[in-house]
């Protein structure tokens, strides 16, 4: 079954599909669009408790209560400057060092650090030999993305690609999976260096948002997009909201070398929660000012 799954991720018409699913994920179609929602939450055994808006009639569409708020108390951001949180929920798949240019991403298969942060090497540069963590959420997971750590937006790049799926099976069976799926790349500047959060797109993920550009969709001609922000004030505190995913994906945090040290009980497996703990500083944050 598993590799029937695989090689049916191969054939089908996945941009099409997803096509198809965000505009249904986004229609107001009332007592059926309750319907779907209530289904989901039965399936995937979501906790509505911890959303602001506990009912499936509540919601408009299917992606606002798919990118729902939840409340405030439940996600405390770690404190401390010298302490880094957890971005996302979710599960981590990976984590570690960076090897050679090439990020582990299941047995038997890496992929390249460059290739993922859109094929250049000015950008890829900074991260040699350094550290990244890929985070995995689940369709019952919350779908916010939030900062790890105070960072002023430097560039961001959209890069058009496939749309396999990304979950667990997929990621040990399809070789260069995070690097060949759709994402944005979002670059910021902070205490411990530049830092990038990479969002990857998936099957029937009808759209990746930023909180600065809102939606990222690919262009007709395929090309990579590219925004500069070096001279404008883009700073997001740790804890803000960065950016969401309608419909569940993947999250690849990279850090350069000897910049930080990711907490010791989180490997591969372990269950994340926003806002605690996911790495410390190596050198102690002399002042709270972002990195130039």
């Amino acid at each position: 079954m598993d590799k029937i799954k695989i090689i049916t991720q191969y054939i089908l018409p996945k941009h099409s599909l997803t096509w198809v699913a965000g505009k249904l994920a986004n229609a107001k179609m009332g007592k059926f669009t309750t319907f779907l929602i209530t289904h989901f939450i039965r399936k995937y055994k979501i906790d509505m408790s911890e959303a602001k808006l506990l009912n499936a009639s509540d919601f408009d569409t299917f992606n606002d209560f798919f990118t729902r708020e939840l409340k405030t108390e439940l996600r405390p951001i770690i404190e401390g400057e010298n302490n880094l949180a957890i971005p996302v929920d979710g599960c981590v798949s990976q984590q570690g060092e960076i090897k050679a240019g090439r990020i582990f991403q299941a047995k038997g298969h890496d992929f390249s650090l460059r290739e993922l942060l859109g094929g250049r090497d000015d950008v890829a540069a900074p991260f040699d030999e350094g550290l990244f963590s890929t985070i995995y959420l689940a369709p019952k997971d919350y779908h916010r993305i939030h900062m790890p750590i105070t960072g002023k937006l430097e560039q961001l790049i959209f890069i058009p690609g496939d749309l396999f799926s990304v979950n667990p099976l997929t990621a040990e069976n399809v070789p260069n999976l995070f690097a060949r799926n759709e994402r944005a790349v979002a670059i910021f500047s902070t205490a411990v260096g530049p830092m990038a959060m990479v969002l990857v797109g998936a099957t029937i993920v009808g759209s990746i948002e930023t909180v600065w550009e809102g939606t990222l969709t690919a262009q007709k001609d395929k090309e990579l997009q590219y925004w500069d922000y070096k001279d404008q004030d883009i700073t997001l505190e740790k804890g803000a909201e960065m950016g969401r995913f309608k419909l569940g994906s993947t999250i690849v945090a990279v850090f350069p070398k000897d910049s930080i040290q990711f907490n010791e009980e989180m490997s591969a497996s372990s269950v994340t929660r926003l806002g605690e703990l996911f790495a410390t500083v190596n050198d102690p944050l002399q002042t709270d000012t972002v990195s130039e």
